[in-house]
């Protein structure tokens, strides 16, 4: 294997067959993590295969998550789009044409195969940014310090065993004042399948396995951009409800976005039929709409934050106030005569 540097624009690739691939090294060992990410880009890879099919969730959170960008006077010329997906973040972003270089990063290279960006972009010509493609683990990222202006991840990093840890890369990797913009599936996600399933392993095995991930609740969010260093951050939440025929057709989706199970203490082997079968009547018994279809919820929490900078607004010091919240609101003090 020959080791080679790439440079792409002023962002620095170094791959290395000797050393790890990249500056930090997560704490968290093998036995230790949560995740089976080599299973997760297996997953990945067969998801490509029909994505389109199944990518409606990530395509409307994309639109949304970058439409908060309008909000934003300055551009960003380097942009990273971390956990690319089928690139449809790429696409929003490219369509804006204020963006000059466009880096995709996936951990399944299948996926950054497939169309994005590249061939569905909207502006002009000399607008257009220059793309760059790169098969990379979110949770190692081999980019040199103040690479990019702006990072944009879209229903990626629920699946990193260290978010903390990634956090602080993704906060290496930004300049100075660089925006950090994402989301991922919250902790009420798919809340009705877990207890359906909860039930039916309790009924019929005696006992429930690891079915549904655990994700991020929405106050610990906050604390990890704070941890990592970003400054400004804001946090915010929302839920998509998806309604379905039956528990099968919202299996077939999931397994169509590749989130099926990759968790290290799922159960070997198949599921037992009756399991299974009881798992889609609870479903039903316990959330069955008017209209006889299901709901599965998605909860998408939202994080905004900046690299710290010298020019960012700061607080003020306690006791620095020169005027009382009184005399601004025009109301009298009860105890003045």
């Amino acid at each position: 294997m020959k080791s080679h540097h790439r440079i792409i624009s002023s962002i620095a690739i170094d791959y290395r067959p000797n050393r790890p691939h990249c500056a930090y090294t997560s704490p968290m060992s093998d036995a230790r993590a949560l995740f089976d990410r080599a299973q997760l880009r297996r997953r990945r890879e067969r998801a490509a295969e029909n994505w389109g099919n199944h990518n409606f969730l990530v395509q409307e959170t994309a639109i949304r998550l970058v439409d908060r960008l309008d909000d934003i006077s300055r551009g960003f010329s380097s942009t990273l789009d971390l956990g690319r997906n089928g690139g449809e973040i790429s696409a929003q972003i490219a369509a804006r044409g204020d963006v000059q270089t466009l880096v995709e990063c996936d951990v399944s290279p299948a996926m950054l195969r497939l169309s994005g960006a590249s061939s569905g972009a909207q502006a002009p010509r000399d607008k257009k940014p220059r793309i760059h493609q790169l098969a990379a683990d979110e949770e190692c990222l081999p980019f040199a310090d103040h690479s990019f202006d702006l990072v944009l991840s879209c229903l990626a990093l629920h699946r990193v065993n260290d978010l903390p840890g990634t956090m602080v890369q993704i906060r290496r990797v930004l300049r100075p004042d660089g925006l950090f913009l994402g989301c991922f599936f919250g902790g009420s996600t798919l809340g009705e399948m877990r207890a359906a399933w909860t039930e039916a392993e309790i009924s019929e095995e005696g006992g429930a396995s690891p079915r549904i991930a655990p994700f991020v609740d929405i106050r610990d969010a906050g604390m990890l951009l704070q941890r990592a260093g970003f400054a400004l951050p804001v946090v915010d939440s929302d839920t998509l409800t998806v309604c379905y025929e039956n528990a099968f057709d919202l299996m077939h989706d999931l397994r169509g976005m590749g989130e099926t199970n990759i968790l290290q203490g799922r159960r070997a082997g198949f599921t037992r039929r009756a399991t299974l079968m009881r798992m889609a009547d609870h479903y039903q018994d316990m959330f069955a709409q008017e209209d006889g279809r299901i709901p599965a919820s998605f909860e998408i929490i939202t994080l905004t934050a900046w690299a710290p900078d010298p020019s960012q607004p700061k607080p003020l010091e306690p006791g620095s106030a020169t005027s009382s919240l009184a005399d601004a609101i025009g109301e009298k003090d009860p105890e003045t005569p």
